[in-house]
């Protein structure tokens, strides 16, 4: 039974030139940062506005009262 090492045999490994290293052009370029790069972060000034909290509650209520009204529907 034999064992193969995980690690390639830089021998036989294409694009290796000799002493490891690899020639211009073999690797795709390094990846860009994750950051945004638009400054450093601000904390908010306000919260929430008023008109988008309004409409998730409206919302809520409107769905709040359709279950209610199926329910009742359903015991008549």
């Amino acid at each position: 039974m034999s064992s193969h090492s995980p690690d390639p045999d830089p021998r036989t490994t294409p694009g290796l030139e000799p002493g490891g290293s690899v020639p211009p052009g073999e690797t795709p370029p390094a990846e860009a940062s994750t950051a945004s790069g638009a400054g450093p972060h601000r904390p908010l000034k306000r919260g929430w506005s008023k008109g988008p909290l309004v409409i998730i509650m409206l919302l809520a209520v409107l769905v709040a009262l359709f279950f209610l009204a199926y329910a009742i529907m359903l015991t008549l």
